[in-house]
């Protein structure tokens, strides 16, 4: 049962049994005027029927109410609900189909990022992976040879090079005749026509060498991808596959909780939401666990969730529940992970005006 005051009008409210009732009182006065107008009642028939053996129970009774109501209402800026501890939770697929060669984690284990979780094996991917190999040799073989004859023909056109400028010292003594002397050009030009070519080729086959390596490299890369590892470091929650599963692309193989997120939903009708402001601080109390760790409003559903849908009647408005999310700071949660366990109960306070002390009971009190 969750009970919280109006400050505007004095009226306390309580929830049970998942209806929200308002209770109106007076304060301590209505309290002890009310006892007051029971125990003058009281008092009259002990007078009359002298049953003065009632009278200590009359004042236990009423010191009892007393230390109750006044418990209850003493902290009239500090809301609560009860909720269950959750984590981020991270589930970790395959990128690539095939067969599972092995499992290294167990249920509970934690791991760090980048820790190996699962092995597949695959033979297409073997073979991609020595097919493009293959193709890169061959492309560095045929680079090799086309270098060997960009090499050669370089040394052919320097010697028809050479020929063109003898060629052209004969000419110019009439020694050689117009056609001898037009065929070496001719031989020049073939020979500066089969280097750029043999240039090209070089290029082309260059060209091949670097796109049978970026082949390998992507076979090497899915190779890797066999290879799962953890993204971040967590504790395993769920174990999905066994050796011998032969899984698809985007399987879902182990399931890790992210310590680093630690959080609870409490559920509240809108006129308490409406008075808690976001980063509001807040306590949370675990069942069990002697500590209070601290926590921080670091959302607020925008969703009511009640019964029927959408409908806002008066009376329906006082059954809108919204969701409230307390969140654990990271190092907190990080450094007392062994402590914290998600599914955890336990009850969730929140404070509405900074101004307010928190009572001693829920003063800061984390595990030793």
């Amino acid at each position: 049962m969750l009970f919280f005051k109006s400050q505007n009008n004095g009226v306390l409210y309580t929830i049970k049994n998942g209806q929200f009732l308002a209770i109106f009182s007076q304060q301590v006065r209505f309290v002890l005027q009310s006892c007051s107008h029971y125990i003058s009642f009281i008092y009259k028939e002990i007078v009359m029927k002298k049953w003065l053996f009632m009278l200590p129970l009359i004042v236990i009774g009423c010191g009892v109410y007393w230390t109750h109501y006044h418990h209850d209402n003493q902290h009239t800026d500090i809301v609560s609900s009860n909720g269950r501890l959750e984590f981020l939770r991270l589930d970790v697929a395959s990128l690539y189909a095939g067969r599972v060669e092995q499992v290294l984690v167990k249920e509970g284990d934690y791991v760090n990022k980048d820790t190996l979780l699962a092995t597949l094996s695959s033979d297409t991917v073997k073979t991609q992976v020595d097919t493009a190999f293959a193709r890169k040799q061959q492309a560095q073989q045929a680079v090799k040879r086309v270098q060997a004859q960009l090499s050669a023909q370089q040394q052919q056109l320097n010697t028809a090079l050479l020929d063109v400028d003898n060629a052209h010292k004969l000419r110019k003594n009439q020694l050689i005749s117009s056609s001898e002397f037009e065929k070496r050009l001719a031989l020049r030009d073939a020979a500066q026509a089969n280097l750029h070519a043999l240039d090209i080729a070089v290029q082309e086959a260059q060209s091949s060498v670097a796109q049978a390596d970026a082949q390998l490299r992507q076979a090497h890369a899915i190779l890797a991808d066999l290879q799962i590892k953890a993204p971040q470091a967590g504790r395993v929650v769920y174990k999905l596959v066994e050796v011998g599963n032969v899984i698809a692309a985007g399987q879902k193989v182990v399931s890790l909780l992210d310590l680093n997120e630690a959080s609870m939903y409490l559920f509240f009708p809108a006129p308490i939401v409406n008075q808690i402001p976001l980063q509001s601080e807040a306590r949370l109390v675990f069942d069990g666990l002697e500590a209070v760790f601290p926590a921080t409003v670091s959302y607020v559903s925008s969703d009511a969730q009640f019964t029927p849908k959408f409908v806002e009647t008066t009376t329906e408005r006082e059954k809108l529940m919204f969701k409230v999310k307390l969140q654990i700071p990271s190092d907190i949660a990080q450094k007392y992970a062994d402590y914290l366990k998600g599914g955890m109960t336990g009850n969730g306070y929140i404070r509405l005006s900074s101004s307010t002390e928190w009572p001693a009971e829920l003063q800061l009190h984390l595990p030793d």
